[in-house]
Formats: structure tokens, C-alpha cells, sequence
């Protein structure tokens, strides 16, 4: 069912018919409250209420032209500016995250680079942070080089590693001596074999061999680790090896999707646990939402009770 939905994500006349139906987008405010900005900053003030930090994701990928990663960039920018009035006014500061696709990387790798690196060094003046998402396995050691050359920098910049690849440990090792903040994600591409661990327990072993590494640095403050992740058994397994180190639960964030088991959010928040929720919106979520199915089978579950009116 994975391998089948992780190819509809990529199916060009499924992409292009799909959202047109009600049920689809249905289904889909379950992980994202709107198409629009406004919708995705009235989705933040409820969670900035309710002790969550959060995350920005204008959804969109591998654009072709330079004038669409132009005007990417331009609404992260404005996005930004009002992450700062939204500060003035009493708000947590919105993390925005970014697909390098997005900006340019399939177009013109220097394009990209200025893009990221404007909006990098906006996110520092306004107090907030500059991500950097992960794609599939073809775009990984581009993004890698990215973030080393951004973090040169700009010490605000984070960057999603995926578990499940076989070659992260190597990449974290490699980022480590960089002070690296990581979000650490379990992964969502379709990928062969030899490429990534493709059964589940394998997966949740190298993320747990991932993570004990990364909240190690982050308990001795050489590191901020995000922990990608609605398994919350698998939070509460990394919380047990870590936390007779000295590492205590403030070192190891958890990254949420909105609308995804918002209520255990809620209980790491209070049990100590920094918490954020990923708040994605834009009308390009065909491809996003298809890969979400695909990691959860209760997701399918309930996109299938969307075709009952």
C-alpha cells in the first residue's frame, strides 16, 4: 500500500485530477488548515495559545522556472516580516521551512544558494530560524552541501535528515563539528533497497541509533535536535537512553504535522518536552498529502472516510 501511494504522489494525471475532488480536499484539511497564508496564521495563533511553537511550510516542488522560485522566495520573505510583528505583538517567532526545489535548485544551483542565504540572514535579524527540507535521495547530497555552505554563516539554519537512508549516520557525523540543528525524520520517498532501510523496524532502529547520537551533542549544547516524529513510543525510547546521560527532555524537541495526534503533543508538552507543530498551506499539496498517507496507515483510514458525504 506504501509502495502504491508513494506512486500516486508522482503520478503526473493524478496530480493534476485528484484535488479537483471534494472528497480529496475533504481529507485534506486534516493536515493542513488552509490554502492560504491567512489560514496557516490563524492555525498559529490557536497553537501559539495553547504553549506550541510552530513551523511554516508553503507546499510546492521542484519549480522550472526562475520567476516562480523568485516569487517563493518573496513569500517567505513577507512571511517573515510578519513572523516579526506577530513577535512585536506578543507571539512565539514562526519557523519557516523550505524545499530547495522550491527556490530554484533544479534550475540554477547559485540561484538557490542567494535565495537561501537572504532568507537565512532575514531569519536571523527577525529572531527566528531558516530550514532546510529534505527531498528525495537524488537531492540529498546537494541539500548536505547547502546547509554546510549556509551554516557557515548563518548559525540559524536547520536541515532534515531522513533515518531510513543508509548513508545518515555517515551525513550526521559529518555535520556534527558544524554545530548542526537537525530535524530528524524517519523518511517519505519511495527509495530502493540499497539506498534506504525499507522495513519498519530497521527504520525505527536507525532512528534511535540517529537520535542518541544527535541528543548527545544537544545535551552538551553542540547541536539542536528536532525529533520528526509521531511515534511517540520511539520519543519515549530515545527520552530512556538519553536521560542517565544527563540529557534532559529540553534537548530533544518534537516536531509534529498539524492536525496529527495533536492530543500527544499536548502530554510531551507536559511532560517537558519542547513541542512545535509544522504548519503546511498552499494549493500544491497533492504530492505532500499522498506521501502523508503513505507513512500512516490510519491516515488512509480516514482519507477513506472522506468519500462518505
Amino acid at each position: 500500500m506504501r509502495s502504491g501511494l508513494l506512486w500516486m504522489s508522482r503520478n503526473q494525471w493524478l496530480k493534476q485530477h485528484l484535488p479537483e475532488l471534494p472528497f480529496a480536499q475533504r481529507a485534506v484539511r486534516r493536515f493542513m488548515p488552509g490554502e492560504q497564508v491567512e489560514d496557516a496564521l490563524g492555525a498559529a495563533d490557536r497553537l501559539d495559545g495553547e504553549g506550541f511553537r510552530v513551523l511554516f511550510t508553503h507546499l510546492g516542488e521542484n519549480i522550472t522556472e526562475v520567476a516562480e522560485a523568485d516569487a517563493v522566495a518573496a513569500h517567505y520573505h513577507d512571511l517573515l516580516d510578519r513572523s516579526e510583528a506577530r513577535v512585536a505583538a506578543g507571539h512565539r517567532p514562526i519557523e519557516v521551512s523550505v524545499k530547495p526545489t522550491q527556490l530554484g535548485l533544479d534550475i540554477d544551483e547559485s540561484l538557490c544558494d542567494s535565495h537561501c542565504a537572504d532568507l537565512a540572514a532575514h531569519a536571523e535579524r527577525t529572531g527566528t530560524w531558516f530550514w532546510l527540507d529534505m527531498e528525495g535521495s537524488a537531492y540529498t547530497e546537494r541539500t548536505i552541501a547547502l546547509y554546510e555552505r549556509l551554516k557557515a554563516d548563518h548559525p540559524r539554519v536547520g536541515l532534515a535528515i531522513q533515518a531510513y537512508l543508509r548513508r545518515s549516520p555517515t551525513d550526521i557525523e559529518r555535520l556534527l563539528p558544524l554545530q548542526p540543528c537537525v530535524r530528524l525524520v524517519k523518511g517519505a520517498y519511495d527509495e530502493p533497497a540499497e539506498l534506504a532501510h525499507r522495513d519498519r523496524t530497521d527504520v525505527d532502529a536507525a532512528y534511535l541509533a540517529l537520535a542518541i547520537r544527535l541528543a548527545g551533542a544537544a545535551g552538551a549544547g553542540q547541536a539542536r535536535l528536532c525529533l520528526g516524529t509521531h511515534d511517540t513510543r520511539l520519543v519515549e525510547r530515545i527520552s530512556a537512553a538519553v536521560e542517565p546521560t544527563g540529557v534532559n527532555r529540553s534537548a530533544t524537541e518534537v516536531h509534529m504535522l498539524y492536525g496529527i495526534r495533536e492530543d500527544e503533543l499536548a502530554r510531551l508538552r507536559d511532560a517537558g518536552y519542547p513541542c512545535s507543530s509544522l504548519v503546511a498551506y498552499g494549493e500544491f499539496w497533492y504530492a505532500w498529502y499522498m506521501r502523508r498517507l503513505a507513512e500512516r496507515p490510519a491516515n488512509v483510514v480516514f482519507a477513506l472516510r472522506q468519500l462518505v458525504p
